[in-house]
């Protein structure tokens, strides 16, 4: 998905962490950007396939990054 997500108009980038629990965060420019990532068929396939083999449940959210720093 993340190939598929870089070809996408507005894509940042992408972070994931995999432990007990699985966390993948995408970063998108504008809301449009997302709308039209969650419209895309071959996500739409995929996130149907993770609800039938690997996830009971999941959670989105979207918010904005206002400040982003580390040392």
């Amino acid at each position: 998905m993340v190939s598929l997500a870089s070809k996408e108009a507005g894509f940042l980038g992408i972070e994931a962490a995999r432990e007990n629990l699985g966390i993948t965060v995408s970063y998108w420019s504008d809301l449009e950007s997302i709308k039209r990532w969650k419209a895309n068929v071959e996500h739409l396939e995929a996130q149907k396939l993770g609800y039938e083999k690997w996830y009971s449940t999941f959670k989105t959210r979207i918010s904005r990054v206002e400040r982003d720093y580390g040392i």
